[in-house]
């Protein structure tokens, strides 16, 4: 499923935080968006997310717009998990991911056979089926992430939207769910969009990048193209080797920063 984004316009009251921001994001690719903290990355996912109402442009879902879509309707095609979440004590991990399935049946209407296969499958595919029964609240922290992804999951999206999903993960935790959304994109075909900060996770796990700066798209393409010293000074401010791993995926070492230095070419 297709994601544009045309002249986005979005932020917080009279602060502008994305301004005329153009991408269009293909169907089955992993696009991750990085930059430095405060250039808008999350407001942008948010916005995309319809969390924020845009305050110009579109984004559009195969040329509809997401902000004009039915609620149920949108939800069953995108599915968003926020940065920050959380659940209530007792909850547990069936239970929260039988919560993905809330689209699809709505208030009135008991879970069907679907529902009940649907929950199971993700469950398998996210390596928690022996944990259904445990306490959200009683998981590690790389147990408790993919059990919010397979709750995402639940809902049979066609575009998943992802807000730092390795924040606070050791890690080993941070390569599970990295590697867990690759294969997901692999053998589900869904569309992934999704914010990071690792820079050498986000050239693991992404098709294409792009790096937002002064509130657009600064540049956008692969891991090889966009990951380069003269790029990492210039948007990050650091100085770094960079070296292609044995797959040809970048690998970045920093070495320190630059900041308030003329920048080299």
């Amino acid at each position: 499923m297709k994601l544009d984004i045309a002249e986005l316009c979005a932020g917080y009251a009279s602060k502008r935080v994305i301004d005329q921001l153009n991408l269009s994001v293909a169907s089955g690719e992993i696009l991750t968006f990085i930059g430095p903290n405060g250039c808008g990355k999350s407001t942008l996912l948010k916005t995309v997310a319809r969390i924020l109402k845009p305050q110009g442009g579109a984004v559009l879902l195969d040329g509809k717009s997401v902000h004009s879509m039915n609620t149920a309707h949108l939800a069953k095609r995108l599915a968003v998990l926020p940065q920050i979440h959380s659940a209530p004590e007792d909850m547990t991990v069936r239970t929260l991911v039988e919560c993905g399935r809330f689209p699809h049946h709505g208030n009135w209407r008991a879970p069907s056979a679907h529902d009940r296969e649907a929950v199971e499958r993700v469950l398998a595919m996210t390596r928690l089926t022996e944990l259904a029964s445990r306490r959200v609240a009683n998981l590690s922290g790389g147990e408790r992430q993919r059990a919010w992804i397979a709750m995402t999951l639940a809902q049979e999206p066609k575009v998943l939207l992802l807000d730092e999903p390795t924040t606070f993960l050791d890690v080993c935790c941070q390569f599970e769910v990295i590697d867990l959304v690759r294969r997901l994109n692999a053998e589900l075909g869904i569309t992934v969009l999704m914010v990071l900060h690792d820079l050498n996770l986000a050239a693991r796990c992404s098709d294409r990048l792009a790096a937002i700066r002064d509130r657009r798209v600064f540049r956008v393409g692969t891991p090889r193209e966009i990951l380069t010293p003269a790029f990492l000074r210039e948007v990050f401010h650091i100085e770094a080797r960079v070296m292609p791993d044995d797959g040809g995926i970048p690998f970045i070492l920093p070495s320190g920063s630059c900041r308030g230095k003329e920048v080299r070419p």
